[in-house]
């Protein structure tokens, strides 16, 4: 008799032992989990940048501020999005210029035809002057998606925002 209650109270111990670490572990994974940080108005295209909310109140400071208006139309699902947005984000030349612009990311579609001159389609970035002109002369490197841009694209990137700043001075 003596003999079974050992095994027993042995087994029960195992028993809540194996129990322990596995909740344990759970708790562990839980813990270490990064927590989600809210989401900011850079949606991960530069923290460190002065993002604005709507179109309506980038055009508003663009033309108070005298400074060109840079839109980016992304997806947070579209892959291309997520690399032209790692891209743009890791760049540091690109990040320093891109202060001296209002700038707006949109991950909806919007209504107005002047944000989408040759169709919708991400990502795609457009210029706007401070008369609140879409410069279609500021275009990437494709003909049947003129304001498309991917990764390796961040030199022509830097330099039509360059192009924007300069055309500001001369026109304007």
């Amino acid at each position: 008799m003596e003999k079974s209650c050992m095994s027993v109270f042995l087994l029960l111990v195992a028993v809540s032992c194996a129990l322990a670490k596995d909740v344990g572990k759970k708790e562990t994974k839980e813990t270490t989990a990064k927590p989600k940080l809210p989401q900011t108005l850079s949606r991960g295209w530069g923290d460190q940048l002065i993002w604005t909310q709507t179109y309506e109140e980038a055009l508003f400071r663009a033309k108070n501020s005298n400074k060109p208006l840079m839109i980016i139309h992304h997806l947070d699902d579209c892959p291309h999005s997520q690399a032209l947005k790692k891209a743009f984000a890791e760049n540091k030349e690109i990040q320093k210029l891109a202060e001296k612009f209002i700038l707006l990311n949109l991950v909806y579609e919007t209504t107005d035809k002047n944000l989408s001159p040759d169709g919708q389609y991400v990502p795609r970035i457009l210029f706007i002057d401070p008369s609140l002109t879409v410069r279609a002369d500021i275009t990437g490197r494709y003909s049947n998606r003129l304001y498309a841009y991917e990764p390796s694209d961040t030199a022509l990137l830097y330099s039509n925002m360059q192009k924007a700043l300069k055309l500001l001075k001369t026109e304007l």
